[in-house]
C-alpha cells in the first residue's frame, strides 16, 4: 500500500513515515501544499494523510481541487485546529475523516486501515444534477447559476437526493436521513417538502415513483 503524507512539521513527517513504513506501508512525505496536490494528482496513492495547515497552499484546498479534478484518492486530513466547523470544513471539502492534534498513532493507523477497506467512491465537493448545483461548505445553491434560497430542511432534502442521485430513495430513508426521527412526523410531509423543491428548483427535478418513493436524476 502506498501513503502520501502531507506535513510541514518535519519532526512529525520523520515520524509518521518511519511508523508507517514499519507497519509495511510505503511512503512518500510533501511539505507543503502545491507539492503534495502535485503528488497526490500524479502518484497513484491508496490513501493521502494530509495537514490542514500547510505552506503556500492549504489542506483544504489540497483536497478540494482534488475532488474538483475527480481524483477520488482517500484522505485523512490532520489538524490542530479541534473545532467543529473546522472538522465540517475538512468533510465537506472531499475528505474522508479528520483526527486533531496531538493523536495516538495507533488511532490514526486504524483510520488508515478503515479508508483503505472502503472502494474510493465519488465525493465531490460540490453536488450537481442538471443545471441544479449544491454547495455543502457554503450552502449555496443555484439554478442555471441563479442562486436559491432554501430552508434548512429544503437544503437538507436536495442534499440527499443529490447524494443518491439516478436510484430510487423510499420515503423511510429520507425520514431517516433529513428528518429528526425522535419526533413523530408524518410520512407525507416528505411529498410536500419534494413540491417545495420543484417549485424553486424545476417542476422535473425529481421524479415520483409511485409506492416506491423518489428519484432525481443525475
Amino acid at each position: 500500500m502506498r501513503l502520501l503524507v502531507v506535513e510541514d512539521e518535519a519532526r512529525l513527517a520523520h515520524a509518521l513515515r518511519r511508523g508507517l513504513a514499519a507497519d509495511g506501508f510505503t511512503v512518500e512525505v510533501a511539505h507543503d501544499g502545491p507539492a503534495g496536490l502535485e503528488q497526490a494528482r500524479y502518484g497513484d496513492f491508496d490513501a493521502v494523510v494530509l495537514d490542514v495547515m500547510l505552506p503556500r497552499l492549504s489542506g483544504y484546498d489540497v483536497v478540494r481541487t482534488l475532488r474538483s479534478e475527480e481524483n477520488w484518492v482517500p484522505v485523512l486530513m490532520l489538524s490542530a485546529k479541534d473545532g467543529e466547523q473546522d472538522q465540517a470544513d475538512g468533510l465537506d471539502y472531499g475528505a474522508d475523516d479528520y483526527l486533531t492534534k496531538p493523536f495516538s498513532y495507533v488511532v490514526l493507523l486504524a483510520r488508515l486501515r478503515a479508508l483503505l477497506r472502503r472502494a474510493p467512491l465519488p465525493r465531490p465537493p460540490v453536488l450537481v444534477a442538471g443545471d441544479v448545483t449544491l454547495d455543502p461548505a457554503s450552502r449555496r445553491v443555484t439554478v442555471a447559476e441563479r442562486p436559491v434560497t432554501l430552508t434548512p430542511r429544503e437544503f437538507g432534502l436536495l442534499e440527499f437526493l443529490l447524494r443518491h442521485s439516478g436510484r430510487v430513495v423510499t420515503r423511510t430513508e429520507v425520514l431517516d436521513h433529513v428528518w429528526d426521527m425522535a419526533a413523530e412526523v408524518n410520512p407525507n410531509v416528505v411529498e410536500v417538502y419534494v413540491g417545495y423543491l420543484r417549485r424553486k428548483l424545476g417542476r422535473n427535478l425529481v421524479e415520483t415513483v409511485r409506492g416506491v418513493g423518489y428519484r432525481l436524476e443525475p
